[in-house]
């Protein structure tokens, strides 16, 4: 069941060779990690980690303060702020960080959780 201030994150590096390959499909040339791939990260926890396989996304709002820079590691996190039951809808704090703590970037997504197998059942 879903609560209020339960967590996911995922950290993960991307290379000179990472960043070829998505230059190659976007048509685009980056100074750092693309933030494609950094909002791609978000995308893997809502899906996959919290609320999980289910999930329908419906709104993220992301600013992005730093340029993430290539082979290092990020670490993607986000956080359950409200819960709206009646509607199945969980709104969420994401931030990527830089290991010395960079906010890299931060803002809120908001997901229909409708379909998470559990998310919504009541304790008994």
């Amino acid at each position: 069941m879903l609560k209020v201030g339960q967590s996911a994150q995922i950290a993960r590096g991307y290379s000179e060779e990472d960043i070829s390959a998505f230059s190659a499909l976007s048509g685009g040339k980056s100074h750092g990690v693309p933030e494609p791939l950094i909002s791609a990260l978000f995308s893997y926890l809502l899906g996959v980690e919290l609320p999980g396989s289910g999930t329908n996304y419906l709104k993220q709002d992301l600013q992005f303060k730093k340029v993430a820079p290539l082979n290092t590691l990020l670490t993607a996190k986000v956080t359950i702020t409200e819960l709206r039951r009646e509607k199945h809808l969980v709104d969420l704090w994401a931030i990527c960080t830089a290991p010395d703590g960079t906010v890299i970037c931060e803002g809120r997504s908001l997901v229909k959780a409708k379909d998470v197998p559990g998310a919504f059942c009541t304790p008994s």
